[in-house]
């Protein structure tokens, strides 16, 4: 949204920047950087500084003026799965990349999101692979972008080699591999990683794992599990088969939020997509191929 607007209800006169920095969670950036915008603070229609007083039932209107960077591309598409004036959850589809970069110019979820939004930046406060599908929320301005970061709980579905066992933890540092600016790998001076999981599906070829993060490393989840031997389907870099699947079978499929404005707490629920579905399904689907064959 171009504005927030809030309505003084303190008992006593407070500072503007007491009223807006205590449970209304403006941060101290985004004071400073309106405070340098032409109207970019407003009470009651008249420009006021951080330091002036405010009092019950005054209007407070903060004027974002956004810019936006990526150019619009109306020919993509994303479902959304929620959304409000503070924010928008996108089902980012597999192979769409979240942010523009060399060789991924026109064609990511900033692009769409231009499209949607021309008067607003791109803000997304979680962010997935290129190749990972699901969910991804994406901040409609600072001050929503501030209250959101780092309270999302996401739960991501994944799709492995092999048999895992029914539920585990891996506890394994995680670095850059030496001399490569992509390739992450388990390693003791690395940071600390954990990753929990359970196996809610498996079909003797492959496992599909319900996992929550406790930490948020680069490529975690695709480490992890090939450090354990149980790399993702489809996942090439780390080792995992791309017999069955193109992609890593990896998908953000829950997300759960307090709505900046609200405090309402807001989950949003992605299915699983049918790649990955196939992948449990193929040992069946082989096991009724050759009776049909025996049979004949």
């Amino acid at each position: 949204m171009a504005e927030l607007r809030f309505i003084v209800d303190t008992e006593q006169p407070v500072s503007l920047k007491t009223f807006l920095r205590g449970r209304n969670g403006v941060s101290a950036r985004l004071l400073a950087k309106l405070k340098h915008r032409e109207g970019g603070i407003t009470c009651n229609g008249e420009t006021i500084r951080s330091i002036d007083t405010v009092r019950a039932g005054d209007v407070i209107v903060l004027d974002m003026g956004e810019n936006v960077a990526a150019e619009p591309n109306p020919s993509l598409y994303a479902a959304i799965a929620y959304e409000n004036e503070s924010l928008v959850v996108f089902d980012k589809p597999a192979g769409m990349p979240v942010h523009e970069s060399h060789g991924h110019r026109g064609d990511t979820l900033a692009n769409y999101f231009a499209y949607l939004y021309p008067e607003l930046s791109f803000r997304p406060v979680n962010r997935l692979d290129k190749d990972t599908s699901g969910l991804c929320l994406v901040a409609k301005d600072a001050h929503a972008a501030n209250l959101l970061q780092g309270s999302c709980e996401k739960v991501y579905f994944a799709a492995v080699d092999g048999i895992t066992d029914e539920a585990g933890t891996i506890d394994a540092p995680i670095a850059r591999e030496q001399e490569s600016v992509i390739l992450r790998c388990v390693r003791s001076d690395g940071r600390p990683a954990v990753t929990h999981y359970r196996r809610i599906a498996c079909n003797g070829r492959y496992s599909l794992l319900e996992i929550r993060l406790e930490t948020g490393r680069t490529h975690q989840i695709r480490v992890h599990f090939a450090h354990i031997g149980h790399p993702l389907a489809g996942d090439d870099m780390y080792g995992g088969s791309t017999a069955d699947i193109a992609r890593q079978a990896l998908h953000c499929g829950r997300l759960t939020f307090a709505l900046p404005l609200t405090g309402r707490e807001v989950t949003a629920e992605s299915e699983l997509p049918e790649d990955i579905r196939n992948l449990l399904e193929l040992r069946a689907q082989t096991a009724a191929t050759t009776a049909h064959l025996l049979d004949r």
